[in-house]
């Protein structure tokens, strides 16, 4: 059964951090830990996994994603990324992109400078809407 959000940003930022002492980091041995909640309260973790080929490796917010969808899908709602020793990070420019694309503007992030809307951790974001 998986996890229901009760608003605790602390208990997401531990899921997240949790998630990171199992990531697959041999090449940098940087752990990255990401936890996001889904609009139906479904707690989603991820962590990095990397790859011999550099440039294929996974982040933590890929394996956000791809749980949310394999879970039934929805829009993110709250999202927290850590490294492996729990202190909150940003998302590269890609995983923002990944986040935008499954929660828009209004998806809440622990950031760095404290908890924002995506509208400013991607400001000016391209989009589905962008496409039509």
């Amino acid at each position: 059964m998986e996890a229901v959000w009760d608003g605790d940003w602390d208990a997401l930022k531990r899921a997240a951090t949790e998630v990171a002492a199992r990531a697959y980091a041999p090449y940098s041995g940087y752990r990255v830990g990401a936890a996001a909640v889904a609009e139906d309260g479904r707690v989603l973790v991820g962590c990095n996994v990397e790859n011999a080929a550099y440039g294929v490796v996974l982040c933590a917010e890929c394996g956000v994603i791809s749980q949310l969808h394999a879970t039934g899908g929805g829009r993110l709602t709250h999202f927290v990324c850590v490294n492996g020793t729990g202190e909150v990070i940003m998302p590269c420019g890609r995983c923002r992109q990944l986040l935008w694309e499954n929660g828009g503007p209004g998806l809440q992030v622990w950031t760095v400078r404290g908890v924002r809307p995506m509208a400013e951790v991607l400001p000016d974001a391209f989009g589905p809407d962008d496409l039509a």
